[in-house]
């Protein structure tokens, strides 16, 4: 039997992956936070979800349309950028929040970069910043779970821990989410059960996420003297599962090589707790990735594998 070798060009390992599928899947992981968030915080937290995303669609088809470029929304790429500006969100803000911070993250964090994979940030998490910088009370007014009047407001777990506050709420429900925070940050166990199932679809890597959330444990743990209550606070509180899973392992803006990811978890991790203990604010997880994202370059650098047949004899 005659074999034949066949030359072809690069790229020589191919998937059945598409930019559509990998975003559906991420779309299909935040489905168990979303159905939550409405649950504690009622139909409102689905009116800021439908806004931020149908203004993160409908700013990224006009921005095209306006650029003569092909419309890409089909992608659900934007889709996925309005979820997690949206579940990023107070559930109580005026419904224009929502819609100038997907078109922000969109136009600012985006498509000014020329698109998706040119960008150099997470866009959600730029939006997210754009709104907390531009309209601090809004975005820090907090409710508690079934609080429908927005004159009811409560503090977040990590605030009063931060507080140092005997009232802060059980740890069982801070697991859950039937705390006050942002729409889809509270239930750390159905974050993290959209955690399981996009690395099952070998959608994201262990690296990023389980980088980050060890660091922030080992740190919490040193930091609380081994206060193992107040230290799981630090792990199930706040936006860390959120961010871990689904905003640090952003393909664009995250590192590619595997000592890079370990780097840059380790690295989102020393932040956020710096952050936590030593500024005025008691949260740290959206800044920390973004400052992360600004030194992917750098990290990509000093962590990329030799490329075979490069780097000179060995003398």
């Amino acid at each position: 039997m005659n074999k034949r070798l066949f030359a072809s060009s690069s790229p020589h390992i191919r998937s059945t992956e598409t930019t559509t599928s990998v975003m559906l899947d991420v779309v299909i992981a935040l489905v168990p936070a979303l159905i939550a968030s409405v649950y504690f915080f009622g139909l409102q937290s689905a009116f800021i979800i439908a806004l931020s995303v149908g203004s993160a669609v409908g700013t990224e088809a006009l921005i095209q349309k306006i650029s003569k470029q092909r419309v890409t929304i089909n992608d659900l790429s934007a889709v996925v950028t309005g979820l997690l500006l949206a579940f990023n969100l107070p559930p109580m803000v005026p419904w224009w929040i929502p819609v100038i911070g997907s078109a922000v993250a969109i136009a600012i964090g985006k498509q000014v970069f020329g698109g998706l994979g040119n960008n150099f940030i997470n866009p959600a998490l730029a939006g997210r910043a754009f709104l907390v910088a531009s309209w601090p009370v809004q975005m820090t007014f907090w409710s508690a779970p079934g609080a429908m009047a927005d004159t009811i407001s409560a503090a977040t777990p990590m605030a009063l821990l931060k507080a140092s506050d005997a009232g802060i709420q059980p740890l069982s429900d801070v697991i859950v989410g039937r705390i006050p925070g942002c729409l889809g940050e509270t239930s750390a166990i159905l974050l993290i059960l959209g955690g399981i199932y996009l690395l099952y679809k070998k959608v994201i890597s262990w690296r990023i996420p389980v980088a980050y959330i060890g660091t922030v444990a080992v740190l919490a743990l040193i930091s609380t003297g081994f206060d193992l209550t107040a230290t799981s606070y630090h792990v199930f509180g706040g936006g860390l599962m959120l961010g871990a899973i689904f905003m640090a392992t952003d393909y664009v803006s995250s590192p590619v090589s595997k000592k890079g990811k370990i780097v840059f978890g380790i690295g989102c991790g020393v932040l956020t707790m710096l952050i936590r203990l030593y500024s005025s604010s008691a949260e740290g997880v959206s800044y920390s990735i973004l400052f992360m994202n600004v030194a992917t370059p750098l990290i990509e650098k000093y962590t990329a594998p030799r490329v075979f047949g490069t780097g000179g004899a060995k003398k």
